[in-house]
């Protein structure tokens, strides 16, 4: 499914540099779908929003530091004691533009654990694809599954926490297969739309241990720590 997403996309010439496969595919018009998102009620009253750091969601994340949006977004495969970037407007001393990317939020922002943040108001995700019932799709390593997991376990987000996406409409598909670990989105964003997935949702829910190997446990610190200070009293 993913491999046909990226070609529809880069055979349809809207898939922007350096292309479509192989991750969260950056698209023509993430602009347009940025300002629509932006119009949402959800974003609008948020204070705190966790973020994913792909290029398509740039344009949001930096609609969100320019109305004074607190930001934090995972550092990449979470390799950190501190495996979260705190991007505050009200400190920041550089255009959002220069902050809202990766390299930008490492530079500028701020390195936090959990037990530092406050609850989130949104999320903001990135896709591969998703289907009408909010079923998304990601490029398969599980991070942004593993990230909400982790912010559930500190008591920094709510299950019924909105979640919100922005893609072409060709990432829209009809049917996203999932499994125990996967969540749905509660808003999908295009350049010219706005779907509000009805029925049955697939909620964000805590770390189900027996899905993780001990490598990953032992790769990713904050989960090394969790799983001592639960298992190994």
């Amino acid at each position: 499914m993913r491999e046909e997403v990226w070609q529809k996309l880069t055979e349809a010439g809207v898939a922007r540099f350096p292309g479509a496969f192989g991750r969260i595919p950056n698209f023509v018009g993430a602009e347009a779908a940025a300002e629509l998102a932006a119009r949402q009620e959800c974003f609008q009253k948020a204070c705190f929003i966790k973020v994913n750091p792909d290029s398509p969601q740039f344009p949001l994340r930096v609609k969100a530091l320019l109305t004074g949006k607190t930001l934090f977004m995972a550092i990449p495969r979470l390799k950190s004691e501190k495996p979260f970037l705190k991007l505050d407007p009200a400190s920041l001393r550089v255009h959002p533009m220069r902050a809202a990317t990766i390299k930008g939020a490492f530079k500028y922002g701020t390195p936090v654990s959990p037990e530092e943040m406050p609850e989130m108001d949104l999320v903001i995700t990135g896709c591969v694809a998703v289907s009408p019932e909010g079923i998304r799709l990601g490029k398969g390593g599980g991070f942004a599954e593993l990230e909400l997991a982790i912010l559930l376990e500190y008591q920094r987000l709510r299950p019924e926490t909105p979640i919100l996406t922005t893609v072409h409409p060709l990432q829209i598909v009809a049917h996203v297969p999932f499994e125990e670990h996967d969540f749905s989105v509660d808003i999908i964003v295009t350049p010219e739309e706005v779907f509000r997935p009805q029925g049955p949702k697939l909620r964000p829910r805590g770390i189900i241990w027996e899905k993780l190997t001990e490598e990953k446990r032992e790769a990713i610190p904050i989960l090394k720590r969790l799983y001592a200070q639960k298992f190994k009293r």
